[in-house]
């Protein structure tokens, strides 16, 4: 053997194990939020994450589709009650993190099909610009939404792809008391108000701060961000409440690395990932109790009326719900 092939094999086994290890990750957050997650794992462990990024709706679909061959080893980053209803579907593993103790228990599936590793509350966001056009002040009310004013206006999440859009709608089932009757007939008279339902909960954001469009719901951390890119848009809550949804991460079945998935899932659940949406300025509430929240957005939080979602009977009632939104409101003539 030659000098050269001697020293090559040499530096192949002294390489690190880890070297080529890669894991697949189905996610619902987008890459501006993810991205900065993964690269601070593979820089910690050299594991290279693979994702792709689909709506919660598609991103369940897809795993239970492929669930005798999964080409995903994790789910991460979709809304409890897409966790509820994959686990309905027969396609997660259970697995407790190492810190499953310390996370709240309405933050995580009692028997660890999945861990939240944060919470994400809906808002209200607005143009400044048509508010003032229009004499408008922020919505502080559901019933704010309906004024004519805001007629071909509001941008928000469609329930047939977006987790966003079933917080939203249970969001109004709350609000309204948990009647489904009052609920479906405010939702019949929002559509009224409605420019497009967007596929991915985020996808109004932009609009609404360019404004193309007055306003919409959407999670408090798309919301941010469009903020904090230098959008004049005006943010408000509901007094009757909104929803906060846990956003979790989960095991798939038969993933085909799974040792890998359980240190990342260990460490998702852990204060020093969690630590890190703090540092790249991502606006979610870290579901482990160790880490404070950031002070920012615990002020914008202020004040507001907010319900946790059911994840389990998100879960279990989700499909219902989608289609009788798809019959009732999108499709009435």
């Amino acid at each position: 053997m030659s000098r050269f092939l001697l020293l090559a094999a040499c530096l192949l086994l002294a390489a690190p194990a880890w070297a080529a290890d890669t894991i697949n990750v189905y996610t619902a957050w987008p890459e501006s939020l993810s991205q900065p997650i993964f690269k601070a794992y593979t820089a910690q462990t050299g594991v290279q994450i693979n994702f792709i990024r689909l709506s919660t709706g598609e991103l369940v679909a897809r795993a239970t589709a492929e669930k005798n061959n999964p080409r995903a080893d994790v789910i991460w980053g979709a809304p409890g009650d897409g966790f509820a209803a994959a686990k309905a579907a027969g396609i997660l593993e259970p697995y407790k993190a190492a810190s499953w103790g310390k996370i709240a228990p309405e933050l995580k599936d009692p028997e660890g099909y999945y861990t939240a590793v944060s919470k994400n509350t809906l808002l209200f966001m607005s143009n400044a610009k048509l508010l003032k056009e229009k004499g408008l002040k922020a919505p502080t009310s559901w019933n704010d939404l309906l004024d004519p004013a805001y007629k071909g206006q509001i941008q928000t999440a469609d329930a047939r792809t977006s987790g966003t859009a079933l917080t939203r709608i249970l969001s109004i089932y709350y609000a309204f008391g948990k009647d489904e009757a009052k609920t479906l007939d405010y939702q019949k008279k929002l559509h009224a108000n409605v420019q497009v339902y967007t596929k991915s909960g985020g996808g109004g954001t932009l609009p609404v701060g360019l404004g193309q469009a007055g306003g919409g719901i959407f999670f408090i951390v798309d919301a941010l961000d469009t903020k904090a890119k230098g959008y004049d848009v005006v943010l408000s809550f509901p007094r009757e409440g909104i929803g906060t949804s846990a956003e979790a991460i989960a095991l798939l079945k038969g993933a085909k690395n799974p040792e890998l998935g359980k240190k990342l899932i260990d460490w998702a659940a852990s204060p020093a990932m969690q630590s890190l949406y703090a540092k790249h300025k991502i606006n979610f509430v870290p579901a482990n109790p160790e880490v404070k929240i950031e002070p920012g957005l615990a002020e914008v939080l202020k004040g507001a009326k907010i319900f946790p979602i059911d994840d389990a009977y998100a879960g279990a009632n989700r499909k219902r719900v989608v289609q009788r939104w798809i019959n009732e409101v999108l499709n009435a003539q």
